[in-house]
């Protein structure tokens, strides 16, 4: 005889809650990887890091970089990865959507998963990212700060711009796939945001606020400053980053169903966290930092300190300090070429900066009255080197830079010179100081200070002059110094004495300010 035994139903057990973040994380490893499938994705970073290694190479082959300010530095890191954030944007909204565009929104409805663990995943997979872009701009800052000609202080918040701006988009373009489930709200945001912009840069003439709003904030700097001048709010923008990624990823989560408390009061103050950043951001600058600028511009002396090399002295801003070296070694070369009493000339070489108006006014420095008083900028390498060369050069041979700016006939011949007779590569440095990059014909000439003119006929006698042997060239310099450093003195009768190819047209000279 046997027993019927009832069978007791099972009851259904639902994940624990480990179970179901287990989830949400496998689902976000899972669309991590299909972003970086998406063409957006995959095009804009693989064009990020070739932007990365072309900079490299050409900073390498053309030394304008080869001295990076690292408060400049760490800006620079900022706009680049911009591109992938964009395509994030895009892609982390075409993730939401996927499932309405295929139809199989209703299978989600037998899924234990809730639609706001869901939105939760599609945030999260946009992490890596963020990650990789903040490993990217590590690498960047770091190979500039250890190269050897590198000065200045990099700020850790700035650094961290070009990350979260990365993860703000990716979680607004979830957040937009929410409130608005189709494609078409990207491109309309995108639309409407450079609508507004326009208009109200052309009513208002973009302020400050309308600036620090953005992700990334561009400021446009003539010319880089010492660090405690630049003045920028970036503690506070990442704080706003920050307020507002999370801000967005708790309303998205709210519209997907999640109605937790927790969400509700994290909401509520990354709100307040994101007004309080956007209100420190927008304010204008102290009036501290205003006499600081304009103390430096006019009166530099008071926050420098002098370095002397040689028979020289060197004032640089603290910054700048170990720069005077490089300095000094371009000064050494002037005046070797030079006769007479300017080869043991005392120079004053003074860095000076005009930020009197702000940061984004483009100014050039007024030449200086004082004899043997030069000016440096605070960007060196590349063409800054001849272009300092001229400076130096125009004041040994007209004794300041106001004076130095008008020199024309003979002194012009032997101010280009001095300048570039010392170059491995004459020819290059003569093209690179003049303003159309020729090595013919008459031009403007690039200095420190205010430019001045080269005529046609004072450009013949220099190329050939750069063409010859350097010795004996040098020779004829320092035993005629006198009459060729004289006023009087024609470029034909230059051209005479360091027996070059007299020019044919003798009148040029009077179209650059040499009179009769």
């Amino acid at each position: 005889m046997s027993t019927l035994t009832e069978a007791r139903p099972t009851p259904v057990v639902s994940p624990t809650e480990p179970r179901r973040w287990a989830a949400v994380f496998a689902l976000a490893r899972f669309e991590a990887r299909e972003l970086l499938l998406q063409i957006p994705v995959l095009f804009f970073s693989l064009l990020y890091v070739g932007y990365l290694a072309w900079q490299a190479w050409t900073s390498d082959r053309e030394g304008m970089n080869d001295f990076p300010v690292l408060q400049e530095a760490d800006r620079a890191t900022q706009m680049p990865p911009m591109l992938i954030a964009v395509a994030l944007l895009i892609s982390a909204n075409r993730a939401v959507l996927r499932s309405r565009r295929r139809g199989t929104d209703r299978h989600f409805d037998v899924l234990v998963m809730e639609p706001w663990r869901r939105t939760v995943a599609h945030a999260l997979s946009v992490v890596p990212f963020s990650f990789a872009v903040a490993l990217a701009v590590t690498g960047q800052f770091t190979w500039q700060a250890l190269k050897p000609g590198a000065i200045g202080h990099g700020s850790y918040a700035e650094l961290a711009v070009a990350p979260l701006a990365v993860l703000l988009l990716g979680v607004l373009g979830v957040l937009l796939a929410r409130l608005i489930p189709s494609s078409f709200a990207v491109p309309l945001l995108a639309l409407g945001g450079f609508v507004g912009t326009t208009l109200l840069t052309a009513g208002l003439g973009n302020p400050r606020w309308m600036r620090w709003i953005w992700p990334v904030a561009a400021e446009n700097e003539s010319d880089p400053v010492p660090s405690d001048l630049i003045g920028r709010p970036a503690t506070w923008h990442v704080l706003y980053l920050v307020g507002l990624t999370v801000l967005l990823l708790c309303l998205a989560v709210l519209i997907s169903g999640g109605r937790a408390r927790l969400v509700k009061a994290v909401a509520v103050g990354s709100a307040a966290l994101t007004l309080t950043g956007a209100v420190a951001q927008s304010a204008g600058d102290p009036p501290a930092l205003t006499a600081a600028r304009v103390r430096a511009s006019v009166t530099p002396e008071k926050d420098q300190t002098c370095v002397r090399h040689d028979r020289s002295t060197y004032c640089a801003f603290p910054e700048w300090t170990g720069r005077t070296e490089d300095w000094a070694g371009t000064v050494r070369r002037v005046q070797s070429l030079a006769g007479g009493a300017a080869g043991g000339t005392r120079l004053t070489v003074r860095q000076r900066i005009d930020v009197r108006y702000g940061l984004d006014q483009v100014s050039t420095l007024e030449p200086s009255r004082t004899p043997g008083h030069v000016s440096v900028g605070t960007r060196w390498g590349g063409n800054r080197i001849p272009e300092f060369a001229v400076g130096v050069a125009s004041v040994l041979v007209a004794g300041n830079e106001e004076s130095g700016v008008e020199v024309c006939d003979a002194r012009t011949v032997v101010v280009m010179w001095l300048a570039l007779g010392t170059e491995p590569d004459p020819m290059t440095s003569l093209r690179n100081v003049r303003l159309d990059d020729s090595v013919s014909g008459s031009a403007v000439v690039l200095a420190p200070t205010n430019p001045f003119s080269m005529s046609a006929q004072q450009t013949d006698v220099v190329r050939e002059m750069l063409e010859r042997p350097r010795y004996s060239i040098t020779a004829k310099v320092k035993a005629h110094w006198t009459e060729l450093t004289s006023p009087k003195t024609s470029t034909a009768r230059a051209a005479q004495l360091l027996d070059v190819p007299v020019p044919q047209d003798k009148e040029q000279d009077r179209d650059y300010g040499c009179g009769t």
